[in-house]
């Protein structure tokens, strides 16, 4: 159910990137047409992400806010969170990386939900699904380290209402959330949260620059990189339907397949971190 007027209330999107010029047209395009406003802000990109967000602006239907905001380390990711937190003037807001690519059954219902009127409702939970190696292959449940509530495996906290009592970004990049007025993480606020079964693709574990070394730019980024088989979708596997959506051309193709290097080492790593998972480990608090 697609949503191309605005509706009470609203939702705006925070999206804030650097060097993602692989994914961040599909990401943004995937989720357009369901929000009032994108708050699209670049801190740096020099691998064309600026050229494709040039593209995604003209196509915008006049809901990107574009900004070159500059350069930022991990302190300066934490106040550009809250200045787009207070540049937001409707109830919810939802975060969206570039690195991140929505069914468009899942925006729907996660966008229903939110806008459905629930006092009580303060943030929503979704699962992920995790390329790992290409679009061709994703990683194994277990390997999902995220906590919220009772849950612990692939999910992200994705939408939160502006309403909760002293909501602020808080903590470096890494270690970042959103937190009440009582510093407490908003995904310990379970009570007023919400499970819906509305998954996105994430990307975050594949190269996301256009050109490989750019990755390194960008805090944290090289680390997320992984070598690991994963297991291969079916045949008849549903991909988000903004892939099949014509393209402008300096936008790049999401179908190439990982290479033989790539295969080999991951042969190696799968093994040891497959064994790893399946050990006690703690666990980690997501945002």
């Amino acid at each position: 159910m697609k949503k191309n007027k605005s509706v009470s209330g609203g939702i705006t999107a925070h999206c804030l990137v650097k060097n993602e010029g692989r994914f961040i047209w599909y990401s943004v395009m995937s989720i357009i047409d369901y929000v009032n406003k994108i708050l699209l802000w670049d801190t740096g990109s020099t691998d064309k992400t600026i050229d494709i967000i040039g593209e995604i602006v003209k196509n915008g239907q006049g809901k990107v806010d574009f900004r070159e905001y500059g350069l930022i380390d991990a302190n300066g990711f934490t106040k550009v969170r809250q200045e787009m937190l207070d540049k937001t003037d409707t109830d919810w807001f939802i975060v969206v990386d570039g690195d991140e690519i929505w069914w468009e059954d899942s925006i729907g219902k996660v966008i229903e939900v939110a806008e459905s009127g629930k006092d009580e409702l303060e943030s929503i939970v979704v699962p992920t699904i995790n390329l790992i190696g290409d679009i061709y292959n994703y990683q194994e449940e277990p390997a999902g380290q995220y906590h919220f509530g009772k849950r612990k495996g692939h999910y992200n906290l994705r939408l939160i209402n502006r309403k909760i009592p002293g909501l602020r970004s808080y903590g470096p990049h890494g270690t970042w959330g959103w937190v009440d007025g009582d510093n407490r993480m908003i995904q310990d606020r379970e009570e007023k949260s919400l499970f819906v079964n509305a998954p996105y693709l994430h990307a975050t574990f594949l190269q996301r620059s256009l050109e490989f070394l750019k990755d390194r730019d960008v805090p944290k980024r090289a680390r997320k990189l992984k070598y690991e088989l994963g297991i291969p979708f079916p045949s008849d596997f549903y991909y988000p339907e903004v892939f099949f959506r014509e393209r402008p051309a300096v936008v790049p193709s999401v179908w190439q397949k990982r290479g033989f290097k790539y295969l080999v080492r991951s042969a190696f790593e799968t093994p040891p971190k497959k064994l790893k998972r399946r050990l006690p480990l703690k666990e980690k608090v997501g945002y």
